[in-house]
């Protein structure tokens, strides 16, 4: 299994240089991978401070060597795909091939959707989704993409460079309980993160993944240890990362980046 640390990049972590040190840190730790969070707007309790994670990101390519990066998760309803394509690709050719996409419906827990006109409706949101990591995919490839959808549109256009990752820069999508859509999207493509899950959610979640694909090999399943979902159950379902992080505004965020994940999860690995 290997071992993802996210970071929420509010209050003190809004300086992207606080993030730049993290990663390092984390790097240094054995860490496999540094998620950021992607939101544009944070409960009142929360610190308000924040920064832009794509931007974030980049600084933490240039200074690291090894860990994989990525925001877990974004939402492409409030994205525009070819600016999200863009910035895809950049990010993987600065960090040599380490950019893994998350991708999810997005909330507007936090009036993040709706305080600035973007969709809430969940449905659409979805179809949004669907439509718009379908188009990423094609212009990711270098050809000639005429897609025209019920939400996007890209006519008669080509996107080069194509990323350095092949087939495509992975792409992970976010699930939450026993909703059955989310997971059979997460199939067609290279990962699933369920959030807020229980064992017989995610045994569910998996079980459905291996009938759409025929087997989970080649598939990543990335998940937070609790106490209902151990480390060592998590193994033994089939789960390829462990992800666990701080809290925003939490002041032990940097500990535990320099911290071992091997002793962060209580593990021997």
């Amino acid at each position: 299994m290997q071992h993802a640390l996210t970071i929420p990049p509010y209050g003190g972590l809004a300086d992207p240089a606080a993030l730049v040190e993290m990663a390092i840190a984390a790097e240094r730790a054995g860490w496999d991978a540094v998620f950021l969070w992607d939101h544009v707007l944070r409960r009142p309790t929360d610190p308000q401070e924040t920064a832009d994670p794509w931007v974030a990101m980049a600084a933490m390519a240039v200074a690291t060597e090894r860990v994989r990066l990525g925001p877990m998760v974004t939402p492409i309803t409030r994205r525009r795909p070819i600016k999200l394509a863009r910035e895809c690709t950049t990010l993987d050719h600065l960090s040599g091939g380490r950019l893994t996409l998350g991708l999810g419906l997005g909330v507007d827990t936090t009036r993040e959707l709706s305080a600035f006109g973007e969709v809430v409706d969940a449905r659409e949101r979805g179809a949004r989704l669907d439509e718009g990591a379908e188009l990423l995919t094609r212009l990711w490839s270098g050809e000639g993409v005429d897609f025209h959808g019920e939400h996007f549109i890209a006519d008669r256009v080509t996107a080069l460079p194509r990323p350095v990752q092949r087939p495509r820069i992975p792409m992970w999508f976010a699930a939450r309980g026993s909703a059955r859509k989310p997971v059979l999207r997460a199939a067609r493509y290279d990962g699933l993160y369920p959030i807020e899950v229980n064992e017989t959610d995610l045994r569910a979640m998996l079980d459905l993944v291996a009938q759409e694909r025929g087997t989970l090999d080649g598939f990543d399943v990335i998940a937070r240890p609790t106490e209902e979902l151990s480390y060592r159950l998590l193994e033994d379902l089939g789960v390829t990362w462990a992800i666990t992080g701080p809290t925003p505004g939490d002041p032990t965020a940097f500990e535990m980046a320099e911290t071992s994940p091997v002793d962060v999860f209580g593990t021997d690995g």
